[in-house]
């Protein structure tokens, strides 16, 4: 009897309750379009006006880009009669873009030069391949790539490096300053951080005046101002002057940017280090380097990205970068008046590269799972 009326009071309350659907406009595209543009009447009005403005611009853009354009090989008298864009003049500069003023007949070597540069970087941001051996390859795919680019050797036309330009020397200009300048920056951020005087003051020195000029300064003082220090018959070439500037330059600000990860770092972690008996340098190298490096992945990412634009300004010392290269092809008067899509065409590749690095830095945060987000 007992048990009877046990199983008769706990029989309704053992079955769940039914859990209310929520309201069809919180869920699916309805929920999203209402959560995302139009939680508000402000919301509501800039979400119509931005539909209004994709109204009107984007059928004519369309139209001027690819419906009414000139591709392919073509006259510029077609490009005059068409009402789009005339892609007829990359097809016709597309060399002189990329290349600069490199021999045409030896422009296959720059473009062998471009892919060992992508491969590189492609092995780069393997996490399987950050071994010691991917150091040797990269010094080994440097020198190859100098060696197509100079020449004298092999039976290749020695070309000397004020002909370089366009696409290849903005890539070996942006490696190579960061290559040199981020070991550089570790050793100025842990030096400003030294309880030595000596060498701390000479970090904030450094890191100060570097970052309180701009990269157009330093440019034009290492072209021009350097070779009056310099002994009589010593000199150095426009390139490796101009990278001396960029290295200096972006060296100041990773430090900053890594000093910033250093300052994040718990006391903690450094009396733990010092407990197990680690010295100064294993400490930095085994627990607080890695650490302040995660953190700081946003912002060296973001130099990185700077830095890759920042070396159009090198045009200011005669050097023909990915842009210097456009302008020099719009200079042939036939084509000059569709500048616009030159500027188009080398803003892709620009856009290309910046938004690569931008999404890689971010799987990378993922991938060694900092903690911290943006």
């Amino acid at each position: 009897m007992m048990q009877h009326t046990s199983s008769s009071q706990t029989g309704p309350l053992s079955q769940a309750a039914p859990v209310p659907r929520p309201p069809a406009a919180s869920i699916g595209v309805l929920g999203w379009l209402h959560q995302n543009l139009f939680s508000s009447w402000f919301n509501a009005l800039l979400t119509v006006l931005a539909l209004l403005m994709i109204y009107l611009v984007l059928p004519p853009l369309i139209n001027w880009i690819a419906v009414n354009a000139v591709w392919g090989a073509a006259e510029p008298d077609v490009c005059k009669e068409a009402s789009g864009a005339c892609w007829a003049m990359i097809h016709e500069k597309y060399r002189l873009i990329l290349f600069g003023r490199y021999p045409y007949d030896e422009q296959w070597r720059p473009m062998i030069g471009i892919v060992i540069l992508v491969g590189l970087i492609g092995l780069s941001c393997n996490r399987n391949f950050w071994r010691i051996w991917l150091l040797d390859v990269w010094v080994g795919g440097l020198a190859v790539w100098f060696v197509l680019m100079w020449g004298g050797l092999f039976g290749l036309t020695f070309v000397p490096n004020n002909l370089w330009g366009g696409l290849p020397l903005t890539l070996i200009l942006t490696i190579i300053g960061l290559a040199v300048a981020f070991p550089v920056s570790i050793l100025m951020a842990l030096g400003r951080r030294s309880k030595l005087p000596i060498i701390r003051i000479i970090c904030v020195v450094y890191i100060e005046l570097i970052r309180g000029v701009p990269l157009i300064s330093l440019l034009f003082m290492a072209s021009f101002m350097l070779p009056l220090f310099l002994p009589t018959g010593v000199n150095f070439d426009e390139v490796l002057r101009a990278q001396v500037a960029i290295i200096m330059f972006s060296s100041a600000y990773l430090a900053e940017a890594v000093r910033g990860g250093l300052q994040a770092m718990p006391q903690g972690q450094y009396e733990a280090a010092h407990a197990l008996g680690l010295t100064y340098w294993q400490t930095q190298r085994k627990i607080i380097l890695p650490q302040a490096l995660k953190i700081s992945i946003p912002s060296i990412v973001n130099i990185f990205i700077g830095l890759f634009k920042d070396t159009s300004l090198v045009a200011i010392v005669s050097l023909s970068d990915l842009l210097l290269s456009m302008r020099q092809a719009i200079a042939d008067i036939a084509w000059r008046r569709y500048f616009v899509e030159g500027y188009l065409f080398i803003a892709v590749i620009y856009f290309c590269i910046c938004f690569f690095m931008s999404k890689y830095s971010k799987y990378l945060e993922n991938q060694l799972e900092t903690g911290h987000r943006r």
